[in-house]
């Protein structure tokens, strides 16, 4: 086993770091800490605005406890809601998905009825209390912002900026046609494991070659354990090889990450020779969202929590308009690899959620290779505090 000197010019780190307590995973307590403080204070990722392109198309969502929906007004506008009706409270927005019928929202309690930009427009009350004013009981807003084809929102009062939301650098996706993009498929699965879990899984590839095997594969570096060239302390010794376990990026003959390994007719043309040959490349929002960029498709993983120990993830599948319109487009072919990828990702995260409920678990420890997973913890415990 190699002993760190300190002296190497690498990514990775060179001294022992505590992990975050155990009971970060599990308690009720850090639980209702980071939902306020995190995901009802900060910017977070929900869907791509090509679900949501026609006057009158909602979407509703769940963000810890909170309900919320979306809806295209007849301008064009997107707007977003607390989905609570200021009658008694209940629920406007029952389904998931869909187009209103007509130009209001209505609650399916006592059906009071809100106009597409939140304004109450009439109760079904026989009188009204001449105090009674209905300026005063519009829905209650969420912020929205629509960044390159991406829909964001805060619930906070005063949101801060969303471009400080973005980590690694926006920039790194900038020749992805991410706002002309158009969503291909979903899929949806529910973890049995708190959201940071994911997200450390995510930060590290010391799992890969006993998890990701196929990943592995396409991804001949994963197999080393590392995620770049310059997690290796000795990586000044391979800087030249051209062989992909050293630099990095798609074994030799593959394209993009795919069950074969090939690529779509219709790739993104604004893409250098360089970010092709690279495979993937990652944009970062926490704690919602990571958006993976390919030579001929973008996918985006929702990281949302559902309680102490219970994470969704919702991936998207982005393709340019004229690749779905192909006959010949194998869409299975795209999907079903990420599919297979995401789906060990989760029963890893769910044996280590298992795990950290030891009453001998009072935390861990990260090895040099997990650089990233301390980022992400110093940014829990920073927001945190």
């Amino acid at each position: 086993m190699r002993i760190l000197t300190g002296e190497e010019d690498f990514d990775g780190l060179t001294e022992t770091v505590a992990t975050l307590p155990g009971a970060a995973y599990w308690d009720d307590g850090w639980y209702r800490r980071e939902l306020n403080q995190i995901f009802y204070s900060g910017w977070l990722y929900l869907c791509h605005a090509s679900s949501l392109i026609e006057p009158r198309a909602f979407r509703s969502f769940t963000i810890g406890t909170q309900g919320i929906f979306l809806v295209r007004d007849e301008d064009g506008t997107l707007r977003g809601f607390h989905n609570s009706c200021r009658h008694r409270g209940s629920i406007l927005c029952q389904e998931a998905q869909g187009k209103l019928k007509t130009r209001s929202i209505r609650c399916p309690y006592h059906q009071w009825a809100y106009g597409l930009d939140g304004r109450l427009l009439a109760t079904t009350s026989l009188a009204e209390a001449p105090d009674f004013n209905k300026a005063d009981y519009p829905l209650h807003p969420v912020a929205v912002r629509e960044w390159r084809g991406c829909v964001f929102v805060c619930l906070a009062d005063t949101p801060p900026k969303l471009e400080d939301s973005f980590d690694r650098g926006s920039d790194r996706i900038d020749n992805w046609p991410l706002e002309s993009l158009k969503v291909g498929h979903t899929w949806r699965k529910k973890m049995q494991c708190n959201w940071k879990v994911f997200w450390e899984n995510f930060n590290e590839c010391l799992h890969c070659p006993n998890i990701h095997p196929e990943l592995c594969d396409l991804v001949p570096i994963y197999k080393r354990r590392i995620s770049g060239p310059r997690d290796d302390p000795d990586w000044s010794q391979h800087k030249s090889d051209p062989d992909a376990r050293y630099r990095g990026g798609l074994r030799p003959g593959a394209e993009s990450w795919s069950c074969d390994g090939t690529a779509l007719p219709d790739g993104f043309k604004t893409l250098t020779q360089a970010e092709k040959d690279r495979g993937q490349v990652y944009f970062i929002s926490l704690p919602s969202v990571f958006i993976a960029g390919h030579r001929d498709y973008m996918r985006t993983v929702r990281v949302l929590p559902t309680g102490p120990e219970e994470t969704e993830i919702e991936v998207e599948w982005l393709f340019l308009p004229e690749t779905l319109e192909r006959p010949d487009f194998r869409l299975e072919n795209i999907t079903d690899f990420a599919i297979m990828v995401m789906d060990q990702d989760a029963k890893a995260s769910e044996l280590n959620q298992k795990g950290s409920r030891s009453l001998r678990y009072d935390h861990g420890v990260l090895m040099p290779e997990e650089q990233y997973v301390k980022s992400f913890h110093d940014w829990v415990r920073a927001t945190l505090s």
